[in-house]
């Protein structure tokens, strides 16, 4: 059965070698954006992938729309529309100085088309899944009926949800809409969040007192109770050393139990944008494979991991790849 992703697609712009946007006279053009990305990593381990959105009726949506389908994403309820294209820049960091992300997606044509103008029913006929998330809503009043009308489409059609909390301060402040509150209406629709203790101290209004594992389970158990359709959280922790040298470690919860990876060391970070939308696909690839709390986590981890080696937003992976992470990292594969 089909997974659908709903969101928007964006074209990312970064200055090429770690520059800055005051040092650099040219700019580098790739595809990107959350759900997109999960589509992509999912239909690249051979998982069967439709994407629905909309993206503007021109050269950059076409771009867009190619991406997709270099991977085998199904683009047939991707509609195009008069407008233009969500462009964000993307600063690089290096050593101690961290990677910056500026928006310029006001006004897009997925930010301001009408729910009517997507055909979700179609989007989620025989669908196992909805992959969508937080990002949406937080673009706007047009963005919340959008990501409203997909979810309602979805429980009309009985495909459970998947739902990526996303929070993004930048395209929150930008107007006067409660991200909590409309947050906490959509997470109330799902039965998978990827998210992690912050996330779930936002939707409920309140800080966790333990420490590590401990702090993570009292929050995904808070979660539990608040929102009833919940069955699996997952969510990494990340310690940042420099821009280049992570150590991250994944975790699933249900609720029942949890499972937590040991933390690998990331080194020679070439790409960090993208890696949360890759541990989902790994989350989303291990429940689509009957895995518990630790596949789902571990192959979580491998994308994630896999996906800071890859310039640009979208993880590109094998089915081999993923079952060899781990067993001679970095070397030569013949």
């Amino acid at each position: 059965m089909t997974i659908t992703c709903f969101g928007e697609l964006l074209i990312r712009l970064t200055p090429p070698g770690r520059q800055m946007l005051a040092q650099t006279p040219t700019l580098g053009l790739t595809v990107g954006g959350a759900e997109a990305n999960v589509a992509f990593a999912l239909a690249s381990l051979g998982h069967d992938v439709r994407f629905a959105g909309l993206v503007a009726d021109n050269a950059l949506g076409a771009r867009a729309i190619a991406t997709l389908r270099t991977a085998g994403v199904d683009t047939s309820h991707l509609e195009r529309a008069p407008g233009r294209m969500g462009l964000y820049f993307m600063e690089e960091g290096a050593g101690a100085r961290a990677s910056s992300i500026t928006y310029d997606r006001a006004g897009s044509a997925f930010a301001v088309a009408q729910p009517q103008a997507i055909d979700f029913a179609g989007a989620l006929s025989e669908a196992r899944l909805l992959h969508t998330g937080g990002i949406t809503p937080a673009l706007g009043p047009k963005g919340v009926a959008l990501a409203r009308a997909v979810q309602d489409a979805a429980k009309a059609a009985g495909v459970p949800i998947c739902f990526d909390g996303n929070y993004r301060a930048a395209l929150w402040s930008a107007w006067d809409g409660d991200p909590a509150a409309i947050l906490r209406e959509l997470v109330g629709d799902a039965t998978i969040l990827i998210g992690n203790h912050r996330d779930i101290s936002l939707l409920l209004g309140k800080n966790f007192s333990g420490d590590g594992e401990d702090r993570r389970r009292e929050a995904a158990k808070a979660a539990f109770v608040a929102f009833p359709n919940l069955e699996i959280i997952a969510s990494t922790a990340r310690h940042i050393l420099t821009a280049e040298h992570h150590r991250i470690a994944a975790r699933v919860d249900t609720r029942e139990t949890a499972f937590q990876t040991e933390e690998i060391d990331v080194t020679g970070i070439v790409d960090r944008i993208g890696t949360g939308d890759a541990f989902a696909a790994g989350v989303l690839d291990g429940w689509l494979n009957g895995g518990d709390t630790r596949a789902m986590a571990e192959v979580g981890l491998a994308l994630s991991v896999l996906k800071h080696s890859t310039p640009g937003d979208m993880a590109i992976v094998t089915r081999a790849m993923v079952e060899g992470f781990g067993a001679s990292i970095a070397d030569v594969q013949r």
